[in-house]
Formats: C-alpha cells, structure tokens, sequence
C-alpha cells in the first residue's frame, strides 16, 4: 500500500508524544497532527507526577520490594474491578519502565519527592523536576525533528478502507498511512459531551469546570466511531470537590474543616485522598456536603504545609485565608449565621442532628482524637464561636475525563465484537478501560499517557512491516 507516512498520531499531547517517539525509535516515518498551537497538550499543564512500582527511584528512597502485581492488586480492588484486567495489568508491568526511560531522557525524579500518591501506603508517586513541561521538553528533545508537525489542524475523519484504518482526511485532502494512533485526550472541553457521558461532573452547573487544554473537545470520540470502535468508561473520571469560590485549582483543603452532609453527619476523614473524596462527596445526599467552620477558625485561617508547597510549585492557589473567607461570606459565596442552628437552617442541614455532631466533633478537637475516622490534623479547629459559617461543596472539577475508545494490552482499539480494528490505536485520555471512577493516586494518568502511548507507537511502526492489526 502506498502511504504518505507510516504511522499518523493524532494528538500531540503527552501520549502523542511518547507514540511519536516509540514510532521514530523503530524506523517509521510520522506525521503528529494538533489542534493546538504548540505540542504537549495537557501534560503541560500538569505536575507530571508518575505512578509507578519496582523503580530504581524507589530503591534510591530506601523503598524495597514493591511490585507491579502489588499495585495491580490494589488498582483492581480500589475500582471494584471494573476496569479492564488485562490492560490494567500491562500498565502496571510497564509503569517502571516508563519512569526509567524518562530519566534516560534526561527527566529528573528527586528521591526526596517520592511519595504515596494515593491510599495504599507505597511511595510509588515519582515528581519530576520541571513538572509536566519538563517531560514534554524532554519527548520533544528526543524526537529531534523526526518526525513531521502541523499545529492548528484538528482531524475530525478516518480514512478507512476494506475494514482496515488506512490514514485520515483533513480539510478535503486524504493522508495516508499503515496506522494511525488517535491521542486527542478526553471530553472535558466539551460541555454537551460532559452532559451526555459524565453526568456526574455536568450535575453542577456552572460550578463545573475544566483544568486542561480547550482542544480536549472528544475527538476521539467521533474519529472512533468512523471505524466502528468501541467506546467504554462513561461517567468515570476525576472530580475535584471544590467551594466554588473561584475557577482555581485547590487540591488539598485545610485539614481543620468539619464536613457534614445535608443530614447533619459527619461521613469522611477530611484529610482524605482527592482520589477519594470526590466520589464520597457524590454520594451524599444531593451529590454535595458542608465544610463547617466557626469565626475563630475564619480569623486564623491558614491552609495545610502541603498546600503551601504545591502554591509554592504554581500547581495550586489557596482561597482559605481570613480575609478571603470574609470577603466569600459578603459575597454570599457561604452560609453564614449568628447561631449554628440558624446555619443549619440556611444552608438546608437537619437540625438538631448538626448540633450532635458538632458537639461529638468538638470533643474531638480536645482530644486531638478522632474517634470516628481517625482524621489526623495539626490544626484542630473547634466549632463553637459565632458567625458560624458553611461552604458548600460539590464534586465539580473536571481533571480529565476516562471515557474513550476501548483498547487492548496492545493498545489495539476494538470494534463492538471485541476485535481488534487494522491499523488503528489509541492511548493516553483518549483511550478507555484503563483508569475509572476511583483513580489509584497521583500520577496515574501519567502512567496511562507514557505506557499506552509508547505501546501504541511501537506497534503502529510494526504494522508497516507485518501483518500487526
């Protein structure tokens, strides 16, 4: 078959990238197309944080004998297995791979920044310095000009040919290729596509908002269903519970707010994991609690260490701080009121249920001791001096989107008779099965863009010289 380029990859994101480079790394010639105006997409944007077990990182740290089949356990147990076994399997087995090739990029991984990404107690979270960018240069240093580029072109049709995906159509004029690699991210851009697959990120309205790329508008999607492709993961993906405050990103709130559900209760350890805590959010009454807080609080208010650094690393801001929360509160953007039963009475929370366990909370607080959820803090923060105040909070920050084109450990995507589609593969946000409603910490994403998209690569520059489908 005369092509024009051997493989094209759609989507130059993280993942487009890491294709590009596996695809030029076995001989290929490749086209990178983008609607953006630079490559990179959102893992610019992000902190570039990798999930990964058994690294050489790791054992630098002093951490010993964790396994890839020790964070598969974990990953399938968190998600209630429903993900995909197979190709969750092979992203753990390839994660420390991943993370050892990017060094060799010249990508640093400090040992004192190893941490636990999520709720299984392993350091397995390896921070890069320079953060997502710092990856992206390194993809874009390693290509070096081998492969062609054109930005600002948004692909919205396959070329597809007896059963087989032989390139694609831009703009009238037909590219060919033995394979193409669509990496276009998610939907998260796309408000009718959020209100038709992620339901539970469109519930809120305008509090809902997206923290990546504008170009994340489900390409993906529409390219898929030109070959037939399956889709899987609806309504997965990763919330942020959020006040409402401001459209800004603030992954961890204070330690010493209280949250109560509409039925006045306590449900959560407030410390708890983001990759957790949206979903218990979601599935409180309403999709939504209360942080409950009281004037002294307000007073001196000040955010978490932890917060502080990620300000600090440009990858957060802080609205908890006094003069903020005063200025929330005229703006009506809290609940507030003189008494606590007169609180619980505007912000819709049962009384006198609030008051139990605000009494039973403030115990807490002289102990140090959290009898009920054992939430551990440095800053505990009593609930008895009025204004009394409560900021709403909803599930409402789209990180990234988890449903996509359904794909094998091969990164082949699959038609719905589950068979592989010829010449087509995907990888990164675009392709589904891989990460679901509860994410296994920090970085898993970015394993997911750097695993799935050099598989996708290397087998895409196989498909020019074998019978690889």
């Amino acid at each position: 078959m005369d092509t024009d380029y051997d493989v094209i990859v759609v989507g130059g994101g993280g993942a487009g990238l890491a294709a590009a480079h596996e695809a030029v790394e076995n001989g290929a010639r490749v086209l990178i197309l983008d609607a953006g105006d630079k490559l990179g997409g959102s893992t610019n944007l992000s902190g570039g944080h990798v999930y990964a077990a058994g690294t050489s990182v790791q054992r630098a740290a002093g951490v010993e004998g964790d396994r890839p089949e020790d964070a598969f356990s974990y990953v399938m147990t968190l998600n209630q297995f429903r993900l995909e076994p197979t190709v969750v399997r092979r992203l753990c087995e390839e994660a420390p791979a991943a993370v050892e090739w990017l060094i060799s990029l010249g990508v640093e991984f400090p040992t004192d920044q190893l941490y636990v990404a999520g709720v299984d107690g392993n350091r397995r979270g390896h921070v890069p310095v320079g953060a997502g960018a710092a990856i992206v240069a390194a993809l874009e240093g390693s290509i070096g000009g081998r492969a062609d580029v054109a930005l600002r072109t948004r692909v919205r049709e396959l070329l597809v040919e007896e059963g087989r995906v032989a390139g694609v159509r831009v703009d009238g004029e037909t590219i060919r290729a033995h394979a193409v690699v669509v990496t276009t991210g998610g939907f998260g851009a796309n408000p009718e596509l959020l209100a038709r697959y992620y339901p539970d990120a469109a519930a809120h309205g305008d509090w809902t908002w997206y923290i990546g790329m504008p170009t994340s508008q489900g390409d993906h999607l529409e390219l898929g269903a030109c070959a037939g492709a399956d889709i899987t993961g609806a309504n997965r993906g990763l919330l942020l519970a959020t006040p409402g405050f401001r459209k800004e990103l603030e992954v961890y709130l204070p330690s010493w707010l209280a949250y109560v559900n509409r039925e006045g209760r306590r449900f959560v350890d407030e410390t708890m994991e983001y990759n957790i805590m949206a979903g218990l959010i979601k599935e409180q009454t309403g999709g939504e609690c209360f942080a409950i807080f009281d004037e002294a609080a307000r007073a001196g208010a000040q955010p978490d260490a932890d917060t502080y650094a990620l300000v600090k690393a440009g990858l957060a801001t802080t609205s908890w701080l006094p003069e903020a929360l005063a200025e929330f509160a005229r703006d009506k953007k809290l609940f507030t009121a003189p008494t606590l039963e007169g609180l619980a009475r505007v912000a819709g929370i049962r009384w006198p249920a609030l008051q139990t366990t605000v009494e039973t909370y403030n115990g807490y607080c002289e102990t140090r001791v959290d009898a009920a959820f054992g939430k551990l803090s440095a800053d505990w923060k009593p609930i008895r001096t009025g204004p009394f105040y409560a900021a709403r909070m909803r599930p409402a920050i789209v990180c990234f989107t988890s449903m996509g084109l359904r794909i094998d450990e091969e990164a082949r995507v699959h038609d719905r008779d589950d068979q592989p589609i010829a010449g087509l593969f995907a990888a990164g946000e675009s392709a589904g099965g891989v990460l679901g409603d509860r994410i296994f910490g920090g970085g898993s994403s970015m394993s997911n863009v750097l695993v799935y998209g050099r598989i996708a690569g290397r087998n895409a520059a196989r498909a020019r010289t074998s019978n690889v489908r």
